[in-house]
């Protein structure tokens, strides 16, 4: 699988963030001093930094090195380019709180940048050879479960609809008891698939856990790389969404979760070109009928 063109690396932004769940309360207090004030970070020393935050120089140099940079000037550099390149390119920041007195029209703007910077982070930050294990996973497959509640459940579905249309049957399941029975009955050849933006949620962490424990391949799709249901998952695929007011979890972090399910979906049709096309055209035949045409 390759792409048209190589993506920007994933902001710094987007690596904190993903980070934040797993970090101790020193780096912890570091990251949000981070996302707060990008730009005055920057410019500031690492003693500064550590003055602020009420932690030391090493907690911040462990800090950078958790973040897969190696050092605090790295770090400095990384945001210095990164704010200088959202003052030209945003009128706010994407993750801008909305506030009660914003217009309609400033909402929509700030939806806009957000969904649209978690897009871009969600790509520059996908691993692609392990979305191309999880395709081929599950091109092999005998059977395919798909975990999630919540809005991610609407996602699974969709998923599900997909891949039903081009001969590839997939079983969705909101219910946990409904999916640890499936989870029981899979084993090795089989595809468990979890989606989960906290990457915590109880209902799809045991149903995959199970599914492993049969024997079956486990894939996490998950907002936080180092989160319970990550660690549970043979492949992981990561979404770089980030919430503002009153959207936790939301429409940011499904079509994150969206654009990478709909990538794992287009990469099974080009394996099985001929099977996928020739199933793809008698299910539109099918529905043909039921469009009124003028």
């Amino acid at each position: 699988m390759s792409l048209a063109a190589v993506p920007p690396p994933p902001s710094l932004e987007a690596r904190i963030r993903g980070l934040l769940p797993v970090l101790s309360p020193a780096q912890t207090r570091i990251a949000t001093e981070v996302l707060r004030d990008p730009s005055g970070v920057a410019s500031s020393t690492i003693g500064q930094l550590a003055a602020r935050c009420g932690t030391s120089l090493p907690s911040v140099t462990r800090f950078c090195i958790a973040l897969g940079l190696s050092g605090y000037a790295e770090l400095r550099l990384g945001l210095a380019a990164e704010t200088g390149r959202s003052s030209l390119s945003w009128e706010r920041g994407t993750g801008a709180e909305v506030g009660p007195d914003d217009t309609l029209d400033d909402v929509l703007h700030t939806l806009l940048r957000a969904d649209t910077r978690a897009l871009e982070d969600t790509v520059a930050a996908l691993d692609v050879p392990a979305l191309g294990r999880a395709v081929q996973a599950i091109s092999d497959a005998r059977r395919i479960d798909l975990y999630a509640v919540s809005g991610s459940a609407a996602v699974a579905d969709e998923l599900r609809l997909r891949l039903h249309r081009i001969g590839r049957g997939a079983n969705s399941w909101s219910d946990v008891h409904n999916a640890l029975t499936s989870a029981a009955l899979l084993g090795p050849g089989d595809v468990a698939v979890g989606i989960s933006h906290s990457g915590e949620t109880i209902e799809v962490l045991e149903p995959l856990t199970r599914a492993a424990a049969q024997g079956a391949t486990t894939v996490a799709l998950t907002n936080y790389p180092r989160s319970p249901l990550a660690q549970a998952a043979d492949i992981v695929l990561v979404t770089a969404a980030r919430d503002i007011t009153f959207r936790s979890g939301a429409l940011a972090g499904r079509h994150a979760q969206m654009i990478v399910l709909d990538a794992l979906y287009l990469g099974v049709a080009q394996r099985d070109y001929p099977l996928a096309s020739q199933a793809f055209d008698a299910t539109a035949d099918a529905v043909s009928t039921h469009r009124k045409r003028t």
